[in-house]
């Protein structure tokens, strides 16, 4: 049976990097995009595969039951990949019901449209979730894929309801799923709202880098190719109705991740030794926030044989290479210029 992939979420940051993997690396699959274009969601992400053969994109927001079923039956779907969703916890603070609607009732709304369709089990289901639905850690551990469900934002609450609906799912109507949960990306491509673009781009206006807190909060960092190849390991591989975490290994402190990145941007910059970090300022934290996420991907790398390429030094050294040489997107972006390339492209 050749796959046909529907890619959710495939203009977004993790999403454009997978759709391009998977289009350039399987010409025999059919990959579909489905996107509804929100305000993450950029085709400029896109546009070197835009024109492949393989390739094909519905702009459709996944609360839409309808024409979610519709892309089922036009291009016989055979398989899944869930990105589709609101992921930025400080939005999900202000409009929680927002990440009800998209994380919870979209991700029912694939998993009915996949029952309804599947007939048979040469197919999968794959969920793409997060770490902070394990809550926060101590100075010490990690979280593993048997660590107890307790999120602490509605962002992670809704995250970990999808995940329970995938399981749900794979129990009651025996829905061939697996379920990825990540660590914090980043890399080329990622929206500026996000902290190391949106430090990016402000260091190079020499605007404040507010910092939550005291910046003791501590992440795991995932360079974002490594987690689309991570992807593609599990996809192809992984098993039925099992879970894998997926970390980078790369365990810091936001101040210290700031302060690379300060460092990292006055030597590209040419900047005195300083310049950078003299923009940092300390901010309120937000409620709700992880004192510390770290995963434990011991079992992706015995049982798939992935492990990350890079170093966080190495990956951050790329991703401001990356900004840096694509200074008009990080503008089109933050000025909203990239609407009218959707708007032209529809």
């Amino acid at each position: 049976m050749k796959k046909k992939i529907l890619i959710t979420g495939g203009a977004g940051f993790i999403g454009s990097h997978v759709v391009r993997k998977f289009v350039k690396q399987y010409p025999e699959y059919t990959i579909i995009n489905l996107d509804a274009l929100t305000y993450a969601g950029n085709l400029e992400n896109l546009k070197d595969i835009e024109k492949a053969a393989n390739y094909y994109f519905e702009k459709i927001n996944i609360l839409d039951a309808t024409q979610i079923n519709s892309v089922f039956e036009k291009y016989a779907i055979t398989d899944v990949i869930h990105l589709a969703a609101e992921s930025h916890v400080d939005r999900s603070i202000l409009s929680p019901i927002d990440f009800v609607y998209t994380n919870i009732a979209g991700t029912v709304n694939l998993l009915n449209a996949a029952k309804a369709y599947w007939k048979k089990d040469a197919h999968r289901f794959y969920h793409v979730s997060t770490d902070e639905v394990y809550g926060t850690l101590g100075n010490t551990g990690f979280f593993t894929e048997e660590t107890r469900y307790s999120p602490n934002s509605p962002y992670s609450a809704s995250k970990a309801s999808s995940d329970h609906f995938v399981r749900a799912y794979g129990e009651t109507y025996g829905l061939p799923y697996v379920i990825t949960n990540c660590s914090n990306n980043y890399g080329p491509n990622q929206f500026p709202e996000k902290l190391i673009p949106l430090f990016i781009h402000n260091i190079v206006n020499k605007k404040p880098l507010p910092v939550y807190g005291k910046g003791d909060n501590t992440r795991d960092w995932l360079f974002v190719i490594d987690h689309a190849i991570a992807i593609d390991r599990v996809f192809h591989h992984g098993k039925n109705h099992e879970t894998y975490n997926i970390g980078g290994f790369n365990e810091w402190k936001n101040i210290d991740l700031v302060k690379l990145l300060c460092k990292q941007m006055d030597e590209k910059l040419g900047n005195n030794s300083g310049t950078s970090e003299a923009l940092i300022s300390y901010v309120k934290d937000r409620p709700g926030h992880d004192l510390r996420y770290a995963i434990d991907a011991s079992k992706i790398n015995k049982e798939l044989g992935w492990k990350p390429s890079v170093s966080l030094e190495e990956g951050l050294s790329q991703t401001i290479d990356w900004y840096l040489d694509n200074s008009q997107w990080l503008e089109d972006v933050t000025s909203g210029v990239y609407k009218e390339y959707i708007r032209s492209n529809k």
